[in-house]
């Protein structure tokens, strides 16, 4: 075959291709500069990224009722390029939402310079609300599904915590978070915010030009569900702590109780408290101001991180290091006349029967008796010199968790304060000797405890040398175990042996010939020590510690209230209805409840 038609058939198919190629190119002109066909379908069909945030877990106590629940809420939202050019019903919207006209129209300014960004007008806007914006079918505006939290019982404000919106620098810390997303910010919502936060998830829209959703793009293909936050059951007995704040109303201060036999917290009171349902809602932000103004601090928990002196329950201590260390007894007889003197200082103690044993200097809480144990601590000879016996004495101390935090699972927990001999060779230029320290015996100087590690004291000596780590939380949905720190027992450095010279002089204590006598409870062999802690700012500082039953402890309580006297006169009594209104389900003494009640005790310096 001639091969001569080879350049024309080449010719031709070169002009083919290059006619099909301008008609493409005329046509794809045609849409993008002249056509107003897809130009409409684009402004007809917008697509909007909706975020599905999940309700946060639930809170029980550990009989099931609810702490914590979550209500239904809404975010109202706009995208300003989208809103009508016609305008709208701007008195209807406030009416719905409640708002200013002024405040809308500050809020739209805001959005307009960012035009296709949403933007948050008002959130918590409630269900009813919601259902009336959705009648108006306001164009360019959309609401999002929230929750809000609310508290069924009204109790445990600083036990429980409070959620709030991320800040900038949580932001920078946090970047799984993005702005508007909620948090937990203080107690079991900051503490366990990875269980009860729950996971996000997406809606992709397409809206008509009119605000209508015509549906998920891509029949929903890529859609996402969020994920319900895990639910928590708390040790706390919701009625208990009701009672407790109840009694604790009108007084600074706190109380804290433990389950012995787990490390359960049974209550934590900090007074004042508030309402945490102040802290939900659009109100959050006022409430909050005055709390942080309030001298009083209800924001300040004081159960887990105020640093008290002891006072006289730190005794317990000293006579069980004394036992240990073999320069103590039961049944060593020491005199007290007044108090304790030597050389210039005198400590002054109450009058009671002398000379008196160990036990009886527990039960009536002797100030000169525990001087004596102390400094014979500090001076053993086989240390070498007190400043040893002190390094000795501040292991003891440690071993009871004092001077460091327990490590619970309670966010922002304080360590308290034991000093040690750097402390005092800093002070007196390392010139001091065992009567420098003297106030220590007693539980005072520079010594300070949280009333959660006093409560956890209470609970060493319920379980006769250990503790478990305190904890608030009991059980988490879908886990079948807490963390193993909270199940293993932690041993002081004081023999089990020696415990029970403690016991039977903190049972005499309230069951025979005590201080702690109004503690008393028939067939409950209850277990106290009372203490009155010294202020140089005013009033002593009552506080109480006590264990019931003798014999199968089922509650460890500490109650401590600021200017309160003498510990018989306000902790004790507080603390021995706690005792018994856990132990027997009622409380028949009226009158000490009464008398509680009516006791306000708000020293100068906490005045608004």
């Amino acid at each position: 075959m001639s091969r001569s038609g080879e350049p024309a058939r080449i010719t031709t198919l070169r002009l083919i291709v290059f006619l099909i190629f301008g008609a493409i190119v005329l046509r794809l002109a045609y849409i993008q500069l002249f056509s107003p066909k897809y130009k409409d379908m684009a402004r007809n069909n917008i697509i909007r990224h909706v975020v599905l945030y999940p309700a946060r877990g639930e809170v029980y106590d550990r009989n099931g009722e609810y702490l914590v629940q979550s209500r239904e809420c809404y975010d109202f939202m706009v995208v300003y390029r989208e809103l009508p050019k016609s305008g709208f019903d701007t008195v209807r919207v406030c009416e719905i939402l409640g708002i200013t006209r002024e405040k809308l129209i500050r809020e739209l300014q805001s959005a307009r310079r960012n035009p296709r960004a949403p933007r948050r007008i008002l959130n918590y806007v409630s269900k009813e609300s919601k259902l009336l914006l959705d009648e108006c079918n306001l164009q360019g505006f959309y609401t999002v599904y929230r929750t809000a939290r609310q508290y069924p019982r009204k109790v445990g404000g600083n036990l429980l915590g409070y959620v709030g919106e991320v800040s900038e620098d949580m932001l920078r810390r946090y970047p799984s978070y993005n702005a508007g997303d909620y948090i937990g910010m203080t107690g079991v919502e900051a503490a366990y915010e990875d269980v009860l936060k729950g996971k996000k998830g997406l809606r992709i829209e397409e809206h008509d030009a009119y605000g209508a959703i015509r549906g998920s793009y891509m029949d929903g293909a890529f859609d996402t569900v969020p994920e319900h936050g895990r639910s928590i059951v708390c040790t706390i007995d919701a009625r208990l702590q009701l009672f407790a704040e109840e009694l604790m109303e009108g007084k600074v201060g706190a109380a804290v109780a433990i389950e012995p036999s787990t490390g359960e917290i049974l209550m934590m009171v900090s007074s004042p408290t508030y309402d945490p349902d102040e802290l939900v809602g659009r109100n959050r932000g006022n409430n909050y101001m005055q709390m942080l103004n309030n001298k009083r601090q209800p924001l300040f928990n004081r159960a887990v991180r105020a640093k008290y002196p002891p006072g006289s329950t730190f005794k317990l201590v000293q006579g069980l290091i004394g036992l240990q260390e073999g320069v103590l007894s039961p049944n060593n007889c020491y005199s007290c006349h007044n108090g304790y003197r030597a050389g210039p200082i005198t400590v002054k103690c109450h009058a009671h029967t002398s000379p008196l044993n160990l036990y009886y200097a527990v039960a009536t809480s002797c100030n000169a008796y525990f001087c004596y144990v102390f400094r014979n601590i500090l001076d053993n000879p086989k240390y070498g010199g007190v400043k040893n016996g002190f390094d000795v004495w501040e292991e003891y101390v440690e071993s009871f968790g004092f001077g460091r935090n327990l490590d619970s699972d309670f966010l922002g927990e304080g360590n308290g304060y034991v000093p040690d001999r750097k402390f005092y060779d800093k002070r007196y230029r390392g010139s001091w000797n065992s009567l420098t320290v003297l106030s220590l015996s007693i539980g005072q100087g520079e010594l300070g405890c949280t009333p959660l590690q006093m409560a956890n004291l209470a609970a060493i000596i319920a379980n006769r040398g250990y503790y478990y780590v305190p904890h608030i939380v009991r059980s988490i949905e879908g886990e079948d175990s807490l963390d193993r720190r909270f199940y293993e027992r932690h041993y002081t450095k004081v023999d089990p042996r020696h415990f029970e010279t403690i016991v039977e002089g903190m049972w005499r204590g309230v069951n025979v010939d005590g201080t702690s006598r109004l503690a008393a409870l028939p067939d409950l062999d209850v277990c106290g020590k009372t203490g009155t802690a010294q202020n140089p700012h005013g009033a002593d500082h009552s506080t109480f510690l006590s264990f019931a039953p003798r014999n199968d402890p089922r509650i460890a309580i500490s109650v401590y209230v600021e200017n309160g006297g003498f510990g018989a006169s306000m902790a004790l009594p507080i603390a021995s209805l706690l005792e018994e209104f856990y132990l027997t389900g009622e409380v028949k003494r009226q009158n000490m409840i009464d008398y509680v009640k009516n006791k306000n005790i708000y020293y100068p310096a906490y005045a608004k």
